[in-house]
């Protein structure tokens, strides 16, 4: 499959303990960036950046229950649970992965993203591959 209107960005970890992720993406040369609370989503998030390496965003749960709560409850040392891609045209870069064969479901249609600047973001449920997350540009 080629998608032009998709371009890797990052790995999504989620965890229940960041520094222990921190610690071991820091061992690996990363940096890490301001991390963020994100009230849509109640997580907190982290991107961590690499000179050569792919960027690692570490998400741990908000203070209520959601989206990552049972993941990290399941998955006590943390579990990567989605690609992220950037895309120039979300609407060409889903009809690139229907054109493909791919049934992509959305789960979270494009909210402002507070650890990109406010950059939307949504997330969908590729049948067959996982979850992703698609950053538009602006």
């Amino acid at each position: 499959m080629t998608n032009s209107h998709l371009k890797f960005h990052h790995f999504g970890l989620a965890v229940r303990r960041p520094d222990e992720a921190r610690k071991f993406v820091g061992r690996l040369g990363y940096e890490p960036g301001n991390f963020v609370f994100d009230p849509v989503q109640n997580v907190h998030l982290q991107l961590c950046t690499h000179a050569t390496h792919p960027a690692v965003e570490i998400i741990w749960p908000g203070p209520t229950p959601g989206p990552v709560e049972k993941l990290t409850e399941r998955h006590t040392s943390g579990i990567i649970y989605h690609l992220c891609y950037e895309t120039d045209s979300l609407t060409a870069a889903l009809a690139g992965l229907e054109a493909a064969g791919l049934t992509a479901i959305c789960i979270s249609p494009p909210t402002p993203a507070p650890l990109f600047g406010g950059r939307p973001v949504s997330f969908y449920r590729v049948v067959g591959i996982g979850l992703i997350e698609i950053l538009e540009i602006n």
